[in-house]
């Protein structure tokens, strides 16, 4: 929400937001929504595919739950 707003005052033509995973449950306010959704998730912790667990499981090439998290 924040970031949008700082690069709204910039007065761009538009401002859109996209999101690869979207966790609705987490969602705090109704005006961050993202504007396009990769997919939407539970609410778990992920690994893979860039996103990491204190710099494991970065590497994979598949998005993991985490169990017992």
């Amino acid at each position: 929400k924040t970031l949008k707003e700082t690069l709204i005052v910039q007065k761009p033509a538009s401002v859109r937001v996209a999101a690869l995973l979207f966790k609705p449950d987490c969602l705090q306010h109704a005006e961050a929504k993202p504007d396009f959704v990769g997919f939407e998730i539970p609410n778990a912790f992920v690994v893979g595919y860039g996103l990491d667990y204190d710099g494991y499981g970065r590497a994979l090439n598949d998005l993991y739950v985490v169990q017992d998290f």
